[in-house]
Protein backbone atom coordinates (compact mmCIF):
# COMPACT_ATOMS: atom_id res chain seq x y z
CA UNK A 1 0.00 0.00 0.00
CA UNK A 2 1.39 3.38 -1.05
CA UNK A 3 2.27 5.86 1.64
CA UNK A 4 0.21 9.09 1.62
CA UNK A 5 3.39 11.18 1.40
CA UNK A 6 4.58 9.27 -1.70
CA UNK A 7 1.18 9.59 -3.38
CA UNK A 8 1.03 13.33 -2.71
CA UNK A 9 4.54 13.82 -4.06
CA UNK A 10 3.75 11.81 -7.21
CA UNK A 11 0.58 13.82 -7.84
CA UNK A 12 2.47 17.06 -7.37
CA UNK A 13 5.12 16.02 -9.87
CA UNK A 14 2.69 14.75 -12.50
CA UNK A 15 0.02 17.44 -12.17
CA UNK A 16 0.36 20.20 -14.80
CA UNK A 17 1.68 23.39 -13.28
CA UNK A 18 -0.79 25.84 -14.79
CA UNK A 19 0.47 28.64 -12.56
CA UNK A 20 4.02 28.30 -13.93
CA UNK A 21 2.75 28.15 -17.52
CA UNK A 22 0.64 31.24 -16.96
CA UNK A 23 3.65 33.02 -15.52
CA UNK A 24 5.82 32.13 -18.50
CA UNK A 25 3.08 33.29 -20.90
CA UNK A 26 2.77 36.64 -19.13
CA UNK A 27 6.56 36.98 -19.03
CA UNK A 28 6.87 36.56 -22.81
CA UNK A 29 3.60 38.27 -23.74
CA UNK A 30 5.25 41.39 -25.17
CA UNK A 31 7.67 39.24 -27.14
CA UNK A 32 4.78 37.37 -28.76
CA UNK A 33 3.01 40.68 -29.38
CA UNK A 34 6.01 42.02 -31.33
CA UNK A 35 5.99 38.87 -33.45
CA UNK A 36 2.40 39.42 -34.58
CA UNK A 37 3.16 42.14 -37.21
CA UNK A 38 5.92 39.99 -38.76
CA UNK A 39 3.62 36.94 -38.83
CA UNK A 40 0.85 38.99 -40.47
CA UNK A 41 3.21 40.44 -43.09
CA UNK A 42 4.71 37.03 -43.91
CA UNK A 43 1.24 35.48 -44.14
CA UNK A 44 -0.23 38.19 -46.39
CA UNK A 45 2.74 38.81 -48.67
CA UNK A 46 4.56 35.48 -48.69
CA UNK A 47 2.56 32.42 -47.73
CA UNK A 48 -0.79 33.48 -49.17
CA UNK A 49 0.73 34.26 -52.61
CA UNK A 50 2.55 30.91 -52.52
CA UNK A 51 -0.67 29.09 -51.68
CA UNK A 52 -2.58 31.11 -54.30
CA UNK A 53 0.07 30.29 -56.91
CA UNK A 54 -0.21 26.58 -56.16
CA UNK A 55 -4.00 26.75 -56.54
CA UNK A 56 -3.77 28.81 -59.75
CA UNK A 57 -1.43 26.25 -61.30
CA UNK A 58 -4.41 23.87 -61.61
CA UNK A 59 -6.66 26.43 -63.28
CA UNK A 60 -6.92 28.27 -66.57
CA UNK A 61 -7.09 31.84 -65.29
CA UNK A 62 -9.49 34.18 -67.07
CA UNK A 63 -10.47 37.28 -65.15
CA UNK A 64 -13.23 38.12 -67.66
CA UNK A 65 -14.99 34.83 -68.36
CA UNK A 66 -13.99 33.16 -65.12
CA UNK A 67 -11.37 30.56 -64.27
CA UNK A 68 -11.79 26.87 -65.02
CA UNK A 69 -10.15 23.83 -63.47
CA UNK A 70 -7.72 22.09 -65.86
CA UNK A 71 -5.88 19.76 -63.50
CA UNK A 72 -2.31 19.07 -64.59
CA UNK A 73 -2.74 20.53 -68.08
CA UNK A 74 -0.71 23.63 -67.18
CA UNK A 75 2.20 21.47 -66.04
CA UNK A 76 1.99 19.40 -69.21
CA UNK A 77 1.92 22.56 -71.30
CA UNK A 78 5.02 24.11 -69.77
CA UNK A 79 6.95 20.84 -69.72
CA UNK A 80 6.15 20.28 -73.42
CA UNK A 81 7.26 23.82 -74.28
CA UNK A 82 10.80 23.72 -75.76
CA UNK A 83 11.38 27.26 -74.47
CA UNK A 84 11.05 25.91 -70.92
CA UNK A 85 13.97 23.57 -71.37
CA UNK A 86 15.88 26.28 -73.19
CA UNK A 87 15.30 28.53 -70.19
CA UNK A 88 16.41 25.78 -67.78
CA UNK A 89 19.57 25.25 -69.79
CA UNK A 90 20.29 28.99 -69.90
CA UNK A 91 19.65 29.33 -66.17
CA UNK A 92 22.05 26.49 -65.35
CA UNK A 93 24.64 28.06 -67.64
CA UNK A 94 24.10 31.43 -65.97
CA UNK A 95 24.47 29.87 -62.51
CA UNK A 96 27.66 28.11 -63.62
CA UNK A 97 29.16 31.34 -64.95
CA UNK A 98 28.24 33.19 -61.75
CA UNK A 99 29.97 30.45 -59.78
CA UNK A 100 33.25 30.40 -61.70
CA UNK A 101 33.39 34.14 -62.44
CA UNK A 102 31.61 35.89 -59.60
CA UNK A 103 31.52 33.66 -56.54
CA UNK A 104 35.22 33.84 -55.68
CA UNK A 105 35.63 37.55 -56.37
CA UNK A 106 34.18 38.80 -53.03
CA UNK A 107 36.11 36.13 -51.10
CA UNK A 108 39.40 37.16 -52.70
CA UNK A 109 38.56 40.87 -52.29
CA UNK A 110 37.71 40.47 -48.58
CA UNK A 111 40.97 38.63 -47.87
CA UNK A 112 42.99 41.20 -49.83
CA UNK A 113 41.32 44.14 -48.07
CA UNK A 114 41.85 42.56 -44.65
CA UNK A 115 45.60 42.54 -45.37
CA UNK A 116 45.68 46.27 -46.10
CA UNK A 117 47.37 48.47 -43.53
CA UNK A 118 46.25 51.79 -45.03
CA UNK A 119 43.15 53.11 -46.82
CA UNK A 120 41.11 50.03 -45.85
CA UNK A 121 37.98 52.12 -45.22
CA UNK A 122 38.30 53.88 -48.58
CA UNK A 123 38.68 50.58 -50.42
CA UNK A 124 35.63 49.14 -48.64
CA UNK A 125 33.47 52.07 -49.70
CA UNK A 126 34.82 52.00 -53.26
CA UNK A 127 34.02 48.29 -53.60
CA UNK A 128 30.50 48.78 -52.23
CA UNK A 129 29.54 51.82 -54.35
CA UNK A 130 28.56 49.85 -57.51
CA UNK A 131 25.96 47.98 -55.44
CA UNK A 132 24.02 51.19 -54.74
CA UNK A 133 24.01 52.27 -58.38
CA UNK A 134 20.43 52.35 -59.79
CA UNK A 135 19.70 49.59 -62.28
CA UNK A 136 18.72 52.01 -65.07
CA UNK A 137 22.06 53.82 -64.81
CA UNK A 138 23.97 50.54 -64.53
CA UNK A 139 22.47 49.04 -67.68
CA UNK A 140 22.93 52.26 -69.62
CA UNK A 141 26.61 52.52 -68.68
CA UNK A 142 27.38 48.89 -69.50
CA UNK A 143 25.44 48.97 -72.76
CA UNK A 144 27.71 51.86 -73.75
CA UNK A 145 30.81 49.97 -72.58
CA UNK A 146 29.78 46.86 -74.55
CA UNK A 147 28.99 48.83 -77.70
CA UNK A 148 30.98 47.80 -80.82
CA UNK A 149 32.57 51.27 -80.74
CA UNK A 150 32.56 51.51 -76.94
CA UNK A 151 35.49 51.68 -74.49
CA UNK A 152 36.07 47.91 -74.21
CA UNK A 153 36.33 47.39 -77.96
CA UNK A 154 38.47 50.52 -78.20
CA UNK A 155 40.95 48.95 -75.76
CA UNK A 156 40.87 45.65 -77.67
CA UNK A 157 41.56 47.46 -80.94
CA UNK A 158 44.77 48.83 -79.41
CA UNK A 159 46.02 45.25 -79.25
CA UNK A 160 44.94 44.49 -82.80
CA UNK A 161 41.88 42.46 -81.74
CA UNK A 162 38.70 42.57 -83.79
CA UNK A 163 35.59 44.17 -82.34
CA UNK A 164 33.46 41.83 -80.17
CA UNK A 165 29.65 42.00 -80.11
CA UNK A 166 29.36 41.51 -76.37
CA UNK A 167 25.56 41.66 -76.11
CA UNK A 168 24.42 40.85 -79.64
CA UNK A 169 26.49 37.68 -80.02
CA UNK A 170 24.94 34.57 -78.44
CA UNK A 171 28.36 33.28 -77.46
CA UNK A 172 29.19 36.41 -75.45
CA UNK A 173 25.84 37.76 -74.24
CA UNK A 174 25.46 35.67 -71.06
CA UNK A 175 29.13 36.07 -70.15
CA UNK A 176 28.82 39.83 -70.55
CA UNK A 177 25.80 39.93 -68.23
CA UNK A 178 27.63 37.90 -65.56
CA UNK A 179 30.67 40.20 -65.70
CA UNK A 180 28.42 43.25 -65.35
CA UNK A 181 26.50 41.78 -62.40
CA UNK A 182 29.69 40.58 -60.70
CA UNK A 183 31.04 44.13 -60.85
CA UNK A 184 27.84 45.47 -59.31
CA UNK A 185 27.05 42.76 -56.73
CA UNK A 186 30.39 41.64 -55.29
CA UNK A 187 30.65 44.62 -52.90
CA UNK A 188 27.78 43.53 -50.65
CA UNK A 189 29.03 39.93 -50.39
CA UNK A 190 32.56 41.22 -49.84
CA UNK A 191 31.48 43.09 -46.68
CA UNK A 192 29.96 39.89 -45.27
CA UNK A 193 33.11 37.90 -45.97
CA UNK A 194 35.26 40.74 -44.63
CA UNK A 195 33.36 40.66 -41.32
CA UNK A 196 34.07 36.92 -41.10
CA UNK A 197 37.77 37.41 -41.88
CA UNK A 198 38.15 40.17 -39.29
CA UNK A 199 36.45 38.00 -36.65
CA UNK A 200 39.22 35.37 -36.88
CA UNK A 201 41.54 35.73 -33.84
CA UNK A 202 44.73 37.58 -34.74
CA UNK A 203 46.66 35.25 -32.42
CA UNK A 204 46.27 32.45 -34.94
CA UNK A 205 47.96 34.47 -37.66
CA UNK A 206 50.73 35.63 -35.33
CA UNK A 207 51.42 32.05 -34.29
CA UNK A 208 51.49 30.97 -37.95
CA UNK A 209 53.94 33.79 -38.81
CA UNK A 210 56.21 32.74 -35.96
CA UNK A 211 56.18 29.19 -37.36
CA UNK A 212 57.22 30.57 -40.71
CA UNK A 213 53.89 30.30 -42.56
CA UNK A 214 53.61 32.50 -45.63
CA UNK A 215 50.58 34.46 -46.81
CA UNK A 216 49.18 31.62 -48.91
CA UNK A 217 49.58 29.08 -46.09
CA UNK A 218 47.83 31.41 -43.65
CA UNK A 219 44.94 31.80 -46.09
CA UNK A 220 44.82 28.07 -46.86
CA UNK A 221 45.03 26.72 -43.32
CA UNK A 222 43.46 29.52 -41.23
CA UNK A 223 41.28 31.92 -43.24
CA UNK A 224 39.43 29.58 -45.59
CA UNK A 225 38.73 26.82 -43.00
CA UNK A 226 37.40 29.45 -40.59
CA UNK A 227 35.04 30.74 -43.30
CA UNK A 228 33.88 27.29 -44.45
CA UNK A 229 30.37 27.53 -42.98
CA UNK A 230 29.81 31.03 -44.37
CA UNK A 231 31.14 30.04 -47.81
CA UNK A 232 28.71 27.10 -48.00
CA UNK A 233 25.82 29.31 -46.88
CA UNK A 234 26.68 32.02 -49.43
CA UNK A 235 27.06 29.38 -52.14
CA UNK A 236 23.55 28.05 -51.52
CA UNK A 237 22.14 31.58 -51.36
CA UNK A 238 23.86 32.46 -54.64
CA UNK A 239 22.46 29.36 -56.33
CA UNK A 240 18.98 30.31 -55.14
CA UNK A 241 19.43 33.96 -56.11
CA UNK A 242 20.85 33.29 -59.57
CA UNK A 243 18.10 30.77 -60.31
CA UNK A 244 15.61 33.65 -59.98
CA UNK A 245 17.55 36.14 -62.11
CA UNK A 246 15.73 37.94 -64.88
CA UNK A 247 16.12 41.69 -64.40
CA UNK A 248 19.30 42.30 -66.40
CA UNK A 249 18.34 39.69 -69.00
CA UNK A 250 15.03 41.45 -69.57
CA UNK A 251 16.26 45.05 -69.35
CA UNK A 252 19.26 44.67 -71.64
CA UNK A 253 18.33 41.93 -74.11
CA UNK A 254 14.76 40.73 -73.35
CA UNK A 255 16.02 37.16 -73.45
CA UNK A 256 17.92 37.57 -76.71
CA UNK A 257 19.82 37.27 -78.90
CA UNK A 258 18.07 34.17 -80.21
CA UNK A 259 16.85 33.40 -76.65
CA UNK A 260 20.44 32.99 -75.45
CA UNK A 261 19.67 34.90 -72.22
CA UNK A 262 16.14 33.60 -71.66
CA UNK A 263 16.33 32.49 -68.03
CA UNK A 264 13.70 30.47 -66.17
CA UNK A 265 12.40 33.45 -64.19
CA UNK A 266 12.19 35.57 -67.34
CA UNK A 267 10.30 32.70 -68.99
CA UNK A 268 7.76 32.89 -66.15
CA UNK A 269 7.44 36.64 -66.59
CA UNK A 270 6.83 36.24 -70.32
CA UNK A 271 4.16 33.58 -69.72
CA UNK A 272 2.41 35.78 -67.17
CA UNK A 273 2.65 39.27 -68.65
CA UNK A 274 3.29 38.72 -72.37
CA UNK A 275 1.11 35.66 -73.04
CA UNK A 276 -1.12 36.43 -70.02
CA UNK A 277 -1.29 32.72 -69.25
CA UNK A 278 -1.26 33.01 -65.48
CA UNK A 279 -2.05 29.35 -64.89
CA UNK A 280 0.99 28.16 -66.84
CA UNK A 281 3.15 30.84 -65.20
CA UNK A 282 1.96 29.61 -61.80
CA UNK A 283 2.86 26.04 -62.76
CA UNK A 284 6.37 27.18 -63.66
CA UNK A 285 6.58 29.01 -60.35
CA UNK A 286 5.50 25.94 -58.40
CA UNK A 287 8.16 23.83 -60.10
CA UNK A 288 10.78 26.43 -59.17
CA UNK A 289 9.41 26.54 -55.61
CA UNK A 290 9.89 22.77 -55.28
CA UNK A 291 13.47 22.89 -56.56
CA UNK A 292 14.41 25.85 -54.35
CA UNK A 293 12.75 24.16 -51.38
CA UNK A 294 14.99 21.14 -51.89
CA UNK A 295 18.03 23.42 -52.10
CA UNK A 296 16.94 25.09 -48.86
CA UNK A 297 16.75 21.72 -47.12
CA UNK A 298 20.22 20.84 -48.42
CA UNK A 299 21.55 24.15 -47.11
CA UNK A 300 20.04 23.47 -43.69
CA UNK A 301 21.56 19.99 -43.58
CA UNK A 302 25.00 21.24 -44.61
CA UNK A 303 24.95 23.97 -41.97
CA UNK A 304 23.03 22.08 -39.29
CA UNK A 305 25.79 22.62 -36.75
CA UNK A 306 25.47 26.40 -37.21
CA UNK A 307 21.82 26.50 -36.03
Amino acid sequence: MEQPEVTATYQKLTKPDYTARSGRWKKHLWGYAFLVPAIVVFTLFLWMPIFKGIVNSFFHIDYVKGSSFVGLDNYKQVLDDPDTWKAVKNTLYYMFLCLIIGFWVPIAASIAISELRKFQGFVRISAYLPYVMPGVVLYGVWRWMYDPVGPLNAVLSKFGTESISFISDSAWSMISLVVMETWQQFGSAMLIYLAAVLSIPRDWYEAAEIDGAGVWNRIRYITLPSMKGLIILMLILQVIGTSQAYQSQMALLDGGPNKATLTYALHIVKYAFTSQDYGAASALGVLMFIVLGILGIIQFKLNKEEY
